[in-house]
């Protein structure tokens, strides 16, 4: 039943963090830890103000990223580098989703909010470098971020997405609205569901799902 919906599927759209790898690798602590440090560099606050700060523009301009652009001006490139500096040691290959991927028939991107440098470290990391056709960050859409439709346009005409004949993949529900929208079959990669028009499936195993599909 799930593999007749995804009949026409072409291209095939992945988000990274949480979604290529598991949630309990907890890379993204890392990397919330980068970002309150550098809110506080930045800024000037304490770190319990620039936690605070953090979560504020993740919930209102998308990222923290688009909140220091908009409210302070702030040059993303110098941040992309510092936040995304951590281990990837707690990533392991995995071989089973590798091989599932690279059977989707088709074109295959990754897109992040994070950065394309910082996705091909965990890419390879994951044992899945070499099986994408093109690697989007958020530098890509000019440094809009998902959940804005405008950075799914930017990022999908770049890539040569036609979302009549796609699917997105992502762990953050509010990122399946404008893919929805567009007319992409959407998946949650999620522990737990969430109720949403704009979701059509979810699965809290990646590997498996996608080999429902083939």
């Amino acid at each position: 039943m799930v593999k007749s919906h995804f009949s026409h599927v072409r291209h095939w759209v992945f988000d990274l963090d949480n979604t290529l790898y598991p949630p309990s690798a907890r890379l993204f602590d890392q990397i919330e830890v980068k970002m309150t440090d550098y809110v506080m560099a930045e800024l000037g606050v304490d770190h319990a103000e620039a936690d605070r700060l953090r979560k504020h523009y993740w919930r209102e301009h998308g990222t923290t990223l688009a909140g220091l652009m908009q409210e302070h001006g702030i040059d993303p490139d110098p941040y992309l580098v510092a936040v995304h500096d951590i281990s990837f040691a707690p990533l392991d290959p995995d071989a089973e989703l590798a091989a599932r991927i690279r059977d989707l028939p088709g074109r295959r991107i990754v897109y992040t909010n994070g950065s394309a440098p910082y996705a091909e470290r965990v890419l390879e990391a994951r044992g899945l470098a070499g099986l994408f056709d093109g690697i989007y960050g958020v530098e890509h859409a000019n440094y809009r971020p998902k959940p804005e439709r405008q950075a799914f346009d930017t990022v999908f005409a770049k890539a040569g997405i036609a979302p009549q004949t796609a699917a997105m993949f992502e762990d953050d529900p509010r990122n399946l609205a404008a893919p929805h929208a567009m007319g992409m079959r959407t998946v949650h990669v999620a522990p737990a569901p969430q109720d949403g028009d704009h979701i059509h499936h979810h699965t809290d195993d990646l590997t498996g799902f996608l080999s429902r599909l083939l």
